[in-house]
């Protein structure tokens, strides 16, 4: 089969590999669509925390089951995505129930070989049903996934003013389901064009360019004078992170949904006083899974928006850096296998 290997930062290579086996506890999908991620850019690039070169990357799945062992439920043919964090079961979080968060964890794409491939050898315990949705909506459920865990882990209460930094993709569809938990949404980014997506497409009334000179008056003022009560971070960005202390209610909640390599900092005394509470949000779960997979059936979401660009397969390597340019206005790429 064809595969395409990250060689090093900036190098792609398309191999050939045999197929893999069948094995215990296992299911293989022949792959039909790679979403292209923000981890599968920084990979690229070089800039991806716990990274190791040559990997294949992609977790961002969807394709038809061809073989299985151990998957009660699932029959062969059918179209499915999976959890792409592989946990060991056994650590203290496992043990508590957060597999996203398993100290021992495995991310497809990441610590291992993802999916750019055209078979894919998965745990059958992450299978996930297609459940009527297509291969393009499959394979959005994961990054949609990522917000609708950080919204979960933010306890939104209905109308609440919830700031949300960074207008890619992880940060949409944070936005989307912000709105679905019954927040006031307001969008932070330094692109005026995703702000105005964020407007056009995903009707949020409130939005900020960060490199605005007031951008906490324009919060402020937003706000009735309160600041936002929930502050949620999807860029990933050193300087986005830190800035973010400064827009948050007294009483609010931080939660880090971007991560990046250098340390935090922050004002003790203003965090303090604020009695503030800062969390971060790891992958997801599969309650997550099924909550954005409910809301796709229910037309709370229209995955459609957030695909602005189909490619090849066969084409990655020599489109990829076009995908890496802001400047382009792409939101999702989805790659198709024939």
């Amino acid at each position: 089969m064809k595969i395409l290997v990250c060689i090093e930062p900036g190098h792609f290579e398309y191999k050939s590999s045999a197929r893999p086996e069948l094995t215990k506890g296992n299911a293989i999908i022949k792959i039909k669509r790679i979403g292209i991620c923000g981890t599968d850019l920084h990979a690229f690039e070089g800039t991806q925390p716990y990274f190791e070169y040559p990997r294949i990357l992609g977790h961002e799945l969807s394709g038809e089951l061809v073989e299985a062992d151990d998957a009660p439920g699932f029959k062969i043919g059918e179209t499915v995505t999976f959890i792409p964090y592989f946990s060991c079961g056994e650590c203290i979080a496992c043990r508590m129930g957060k597999l996203n968060c398993c100290s021992n964890i495995k991310v497809c794409g990441v610590h291992q070989d993802g999916g750019m491939v055209e078979y894919l050898s998965v745990p059958s315990a992450s299978l996930v049903h297609g459940d009527g949705l297509n291969f393009d909506e499959l394979a959005l459920i994961e990054p949609l996934a990522i917000g609708a865990h950080g919204v979960r882990r933010a306890e939104i209460k209905q109308g609440e003013y919830v700031l949300i930094m960074g207008a890619g993709p992880i940060g949409l569809g944070t936005m989307e389901f912000a709105r679905i938990a019954g927040a006031n949404v307001i969008a932070l980014d330094i692109n005026d064009n995703r702000l105005q997506f964020c407007k056009d497409k995903l009707n949020v009334a409130h939005t900020v360019n960060a490199l605005s000179s007031d951008v906490t008056n324009q919060l402020m003022e937003i706000t009735n004078g309160d600041m936002p009560t929930v502050v949620i971070d999807a860029t990933g960005n050193l300087k986005a992170i830190n800035n973010g202390f400064q827009y948050l209610a007294h009483g609010g909640r931080y939660i880090l949904i971007g991560l990046q390599k250098g340390e935090i900092c922050f004002s003790h005394p203003e965090f303090h006083k604020r009695e503030a509470t800062l969390m971060s949000s790891r992958n997801a779960t599969r309650e997550d899974f099924y909550h954005v997979i409910s809301a796709m059936k229910n037309k709370q979401i229209n995955p459609a928006t957030f695909i602005s660009q189909k490619i090849l397969f066969e084409n990655i390597k020599r489109e990829f850096n076009h995908l890496l340019d802001p400047e382009n206005g792409i939101i999702k790429a989805m790659a198709e296998m024939e």
